[in-house]
């Protein structure tokens, strides 16, 4: 009897304790605290690019660059590589690793460029390639942005005395083959009805200096390309880029097709630079700005609010980082390409938005 008793009172106490088990398992989640009127939620962090954890690893960044167009990537007489496109190249490495000499050049012509990256060979290429619906499309590479609107022209003798493209009738154009410029070249003068010889080359570099030796009556390339071609020659005032603009070439940076973050990454240090140009943040004030401004845009684009680096695997500085190394997007522009460089070329289309042109700060937030 007594025996039984114990049985019963333990058998009562097991099914007490699975009760108050049960009990806890099944009890509500928290209410999570009521959000303030007007405050936003921070990014969250999200995994690490596949791209960046391997170019962390190897501890420096392999940049995809212009064998030698003067203005955007080319190496001067200590060797140093220089130029627009090299900027974007230091401002990635300097977002990256807080260190914009974090980075490897690699020089690559038109048609190894985009092999060399799908292969691997680099991380991203920023050397004038235009973003065409076949490129971005038909192969294994995306677009993370414009940083140069440009167009195709021709570079002419003065001594032509021509006005316009369409007086080019019979005329010999020097132009690089597998480029988009052989192709719009076909174009205009087929639209035109106008009889043309093509002299193509397997570089823009031996084009150039087919047209120096006066092997052709005109070269076309990219106009910043014209530019940059007409600074090398032994008497650049006697040649002229006439100012027909015969296609559309938006230039910018390309990656490997499958790692979103790492397109995400690229793209917002571009957008970074631009948009500091828009408000004002330069290489001279943008630690001053880190720490005194009161704009919520200045603060989310330098870090002094807590998150928007995560988002992308980054630090909260590695747009203070990025813009402290190289400047803004104005800076480098002019730097290279404008008014302090020996190709002087306005801004045009490059202009800010506020300003006529077509550059436009996405918002970080």
């Amino acid at each position: 009897m007594a025996g039984r008793t114990i049985t019963r009172a333990a058998a009562l106490g097991l099914a007490i304790l699975a009760g108050l088990v049960g009990c806890e398992r099944q009890a509500p989640a928290p209410e999570p605290a009521p959000a303030v009127k007007g405050q936003i939620a921070p990014p969250q962090a999200r995994a690490e690019s596949a791209t960046l954890g391997e170019i962390r690893r190897r501890g420096r960044l392999n940049c995809g660059v212009h064998e030698g167009l003067v203005g955007f990537a080319y190496t001067d007489n200590r060797g140093a590589w220089r130029g627009f496109d090299v900027d974007f190249c230091r401002a990635m490495a300097a977002a990256i690793f807080g260190d914009a000499n974090a980075v490897r050049f690699i020089p690559l012509g038109t048609r190894d460029r985009l092999s060399a990256l799908e292969s691997g060979r680099v991380d991203v290429l920023w050397r004038n390639t235009s973003w065409t619906m076949q490129r971005d499309a038909g192969q294994g590479v995306a677009f993370a942005g414009i940083n140069y609107y440009d167009g195709q022209g021709f570079l002419v003798r003065r001594s032509l005395n021509l006005n316009s493209a369409s007086e080019l009738n019979g005329a010999r154009v020097c132009v690089q083959s597998g480029s988009t410029s052989e192709l719009n070249v076909a174009d205009y003068f087929r639209s035109r009805g106008i009889e043309y010889r093509p002299v193509v080359f397997d570089s823009e570099e031996a084009a150039r200096q087919a047209y120096g030796r006066e092997d052709c009556d005109a070269f076309s390339a990219d106009i910043s390309a014209l530019a940059a071609a007409r600074t090398t020659l032994s008497a650049p005032q006697q040649h002229m880029i006439l100012p027909d603009v015969v296609s559309k070439e938006p230039l910018g940076p390309v990656v490997r097709r499958g790692d979103e973050q790492w397109t995400a990454i690229v793209r917002w240090t571009l957008n970074a630079l631009i948009l500091a140009e828009e408000l004002g943040v330069t290489q001279d004030n943008v630690a001053a700005q880190a720490r005194d401004a009161r704009d919520p845009r200045v603060r989310r684009l330098l870090g002094a609010e807590s998150g928007y680096g995560a988002v992308l695997g980054l630090s909260d500085d590695w747009a203070r980082e990025a813009i402290g190394a190289v400047g803004n997007y104005g800076e480098i522009f002019s730097r290279n390409l404008g008014s302090e460089s020996a190709l002087d070329l306005a801004r045009g289309l490059n202009a800010q938005w506020n300003a006529g042109g077509l550059m436009y700060g996405l918002p970080i937030r």
